[in-house]
């Protein structure tokens, strides 16, 4: 499929077409066949294949086909694009930029809009306040579907701001239901049009201000062809038979946008290298130096690894005497914002100490999910026998349709349904344990025929004399 928009390689790239400094060059001819008969091959191959042109780099998209707007950060501005957008027709492109592993909070840091008509819309949120108020920018478009490219991590950030979509379309994940083995934008967009988009600044930091020119040029492009995409990957799903699938995800996606999940408990526990410390109260110093370290981490709002890594709260936990003398040994603690509060984990260091050993946590947390897989087999044989039959039957069925397993029912939900199945195992009580876990209708049928059998074995005939 040629891409959607009309100028020439040059207009985009400044070189002749065909020409890509950022391409590899292209390979080798592959060798003439051998003759069964045994005689020299030709040193040069002749006929249709010698004269095939070899395939054309694809076209390094380097600017929007309307070029880069101004950014909208004055109320003016706001007005007018929210009027432009809502005068506009058929799906918005929607995109946000965060600034993940820079900032505590996962914000927007900028928003990308783009609709027929109404044309490409570079939005700053921190320009309206923190979190800003955004929500009749979100009604103007409240009546379109919202096309968006791996919709869950942008939706609450969206949410944040007052933008909730009514109904969406994900690309990503309409590029997993159609067994694309890679679903990044860039990846499909170059599949698809053959062109490829400026990646460059995808994990740049965007709460910087003012925003450098080519990273808003980035932004832009990352809505220019969205609709276009999100048009192919329609057709595609309907041929296919899978657009009802899809359109089962989208609408679970959009009913859950805005809905803010439960604090985890002890989030602590997630701590990388936590697995070293063998103690109570070594756990104890996880605990307080986390959370010090995500008290200062929010009120600065500097990702929490930027702080102090994981690896320096598990190390120093771990050290058999974790003091002040044992931090300045970790080259972690040595480095500028984790010294700056070198008397806040002594501080948390000694607090631990004084605390009695029954106010320590504990070494594990009972779970009301089933252990690790690895351990059925010595803890409950069947349930082991039972998770590696669904999983053998379910990928199987998954290969067949060119769909990711994970995409048509989540491993979580598998475990947890082969640990503990209800009792007795009906159609009707699996089906409805699979519908309370989060599973779509689609899946459910599918995936239904498949598990039942395993969980209802075969009952042997009686022996007879």
């Amino acid at each position: 499929m040629s891409a959607p928009d009309p100028r020439t390689p040059d207009d985009r790239t400044g070189l002749p077409a065909g020409l890509d400094p950022e391409q590899p060059a292209a390979g080798e001819d592959a060798p003439a066949d051998v003759d069964p008969t045994g005689a020299e091959p030709d040193l040069e191959p002749t006929g249709p294949e010698s004269d095939a042109e070899p395939e054309p780099e694809p076209e390094l998209l380097t600017e929007p086909a309307d070029g880069v707007p101004d950014i909208v950060d004055t109320p003016e501005a706001l007005e007018r694009t929210i009027a432009a957008l809502a005068a506009g027709t058929g799906p918005v492109a929607v995109d946000a930029e965060r600034a993940h592993g820079f900032r505590y909070s996962q914000r927007a840091y900028l928003i990308q809009l783009r609709r027929a008509g109404s044309g490409t819309h570079l939005v700053d949120p921190i320009a309206f306040g923190m979190p800003a108020d955004l929500s009749r920018l979100g009604e103007a478009i409240a009546d379109a579907e919202w096309v968006i490219h791996a919709a869950s991590q942008d939706l609450p950030c969206l949410a944040e701001v007052g933008m909730l979509p009514r109904t969406l379309f994900d690309t990503e994940l309409a590029g997993r239901l159609l067994g694309y083995p890679r679903v990044a934008l860039g990846t499909m967009v170059e599949e698809l049009f053959g062109v490829r988009l400026l990646k460059e600044h995808s994990a740049s930091v965007w709460s910087t201000r003012p925003l450098p020119a080519d990273w808003l040029t980035y932004a832009a492009l990352d809505v220019e062809l969205l609709v276009e995409l999100r048009d192919a990957l329609a057709a595609q799903l309907v041929e296919a038979g899978k657009d009802e699938w899809a359109r089962q995800e989208f609408e679970a996606l959009a009913a859950g946008a805005g809905t803010v999940p439960p604090p985890r408990t002890d989030p602590w526990r997630r701590t990388s290298g936590i697995h070293r410390v063998r103690t109570r109260r070594g756990l104890g110093h996880v605990a307080e130096l986390w959370y010090a370290r995500d008290e200062i981490a929010q009120r600065l709002d500097r990702a929490p690894g930027k702080i102090l890594p994981d690896a320096g709260i598990s190390e120093l936990a771990a050290a058999k005497t974790p003091g002040r003398a044992a931090m300045r040994q970790i080259a972690t603690f040595s480095r500028r914002q984790a010294k700056r509060y070198e008397s806040v984990w002594v501080s948390a260091v000694e607090r631990v100490e004084q605390l009695a050993e029954t106010a320590l946590p504990a070494l594990h947390i009972p779970s009301d999910g089933p252990p690790q897989a690895r351990l059925w087999a010595s803890r409950d044989p069947e349930a082991a026998a039972r998770l590696t039959a669904i999983r053998e039957a379910l990928g199987a069925r998954a290969a067949e349709l060119d769909l990711p397993v994970e995409n048509l029912l989540t491993p979580e939900h598998v475990r947890r349904l082969a640990w503990r199945p209800p009792q007795p195992a009906t159609a009707e009580t699996v089906d409805a344990a699979l519908a309370a876990s989060g599973a779509r209708r689609w899946q459910r049928e599918i995936a239904l025929p498949l598990i039942l059998p395993v969980l209802q074995p075969e009952v042997p005939p009686a022996a007879t004399s």
